[in-house]
């Protein structure tokens, strides 16, 4: 006999409602797509409805032609390109290249010489978000003659800042090598760690020579890239006739994340990140461990496997964590000797008739005891 109209929408509703919340419990719900661009994307993030944590959705752009891997829709400008759950980051392409500056246009002296800009491709919800820029991934990258940058936060409090001279010379440019100045040491270029991770920054340049004589020497920009990916592309984003288009070059960001991140209102606030009831967790591998992420701007939690341990910690069985088989990896693990694996761990041994450290390449030798 037909089901009632009525009641297959109930069942459809009760199914969909199960479905979802064994995605809440293992991890993503079957069927969620696992790569764009050729990017893997594991859980907790993911593409579809369905499939991530809230704030690890994805957008799979294909707008322009080709597949994009992006955080937020699809007018971001931050192309994934690499996820990491050991380290829990990630790294992007910033499509929008060095920050967009605006001359502030009042004032005398030197003050006619500042500008303003916003670095930040994370969205509306970038501060309710898991992301943030990586501090010890980073740097702030300033190029130009006499120029100083600083990074704030919104309150207008200063986070760090470094200053670029050059010489007001007419034998700067023959005085001056191209390494020299990619090295970014402080002539023509400066790069400075960022000590305080957040979604967003504001960027204030001030120009420090009144005169303005070395103004045009060297491209003006304000970026935050990973560490060394200035010194791998500074020939082209140095090059004055190319400083239109370098400065919409994209730009390698690393981004850390944290579940559940709260942002710390006040620096007293003492807000820990790991659930203390073990249910609540989204570690739900029974190999994995939670681990608090706490800093001076927020407050979170990360999974990992255990040790000997590796696969996602947020997914339980099958896909979660897996023990490591060391004596699979000769590369990795040194045994000469005889290897056994043991969950998370690993044995090795000298071969009968032998004695010596099996940990060293040949440090087994014939024993005449006969062990």
């Amino acid at each position: 006999m037909a089901m009632p109209a009525a009641a297959l929408t109930v069942l459809l509703l009760q199914l969909c409602f199960s479905a979802t919340a064994v995605a809440q419990v293992t991890g993503a719900a079957p069927g969620c797509p696992t790569i764009c661009a050729g990017v893997s994307v594991p859980y907790p993030f993911g593409v579809r409805e369905g499939c991530y944590l809230p704030g690890f959705n994805l957008t799979c752009d294909r707008a322009l032609g080709r597949e994009r891997l992006l955080i937020g829709g699809a007018g971001g400008t931050l192309e994934v390109a690499e996820i990491s759950l050991a380290n829990s980051m990630v790294r992007v392409m910033d499509t929008a290249g060095a920050v967009k500056l605006t001359g502030s246009g009042n004032g005398t002296g030197l003050a006619r010489l500042a500008s303003s800009g916003q670095w930040g491709g994370l969205g509306a919800d970038a501060f309710a978000g898991p992301f943030v820029v990586s501090g010890t991934r980073n740097r702030l990258v300033v190029t130009g003659c006499n120029q100083q940058a600083t990074l704030l936060g919104e309150g207008g409090n200063v986070i760090v800042g470094c200053s670029a001279f050059c010489p007001v010379t007419d034998t700067f440019l023959s005085t001056i090598s191209p390494e020299e100045v990619a090295a970014c040491a402080g002539v023509g270029c400066c790069e400075t760690p960022i000590p305080i991770g957040r979604p967003s920054y504001s960027v204030q340049l001030a120009g420090l020579d009144l005169n303005q004589e070395m103004d045009l020497q060297l491209p003006i920009a304000v970026r935050i890239a990973e560490t060394g990916w200035f010194e791998g592309n500074s020939a082209g984003l140095l090059n004055k006739s190319l400083q239109d288009s370098s400065s919409t070059t994209a730009i390698s960001v690393v981004l850390e994340w944290a579940v559940e991140s709260k942002r710390l209102l006040q620096p007293q606030d003492t807000a820990t990140g790991c659930p203390q009831e073990a249910a609540r967790s989204v570690c739900r591998s029974s190999r994995s461990t939670c681990l608090n992420v706490t800093n001076s701007y927020r407050t979170g939690y990360v999974c990992h496997c255990e040790e000997g341990y590796e696969g996602n910690p947020y997914l339980a069985g099958a896909g979660g964590c897996q023990d490591v088989d060391e004596c699979a990896m000769p590369g990795k693990f040194m045994c000469s000797g005889v290897c056994t694996n043991t969950p998370g761990a690993y044995q090795c041994r000298c071969p009968p008739g032998s004695r010596g450290n099996p940990r060293i390449k040949d440090g087994c030798v014939k024993s005449s005891l006969g062990e």
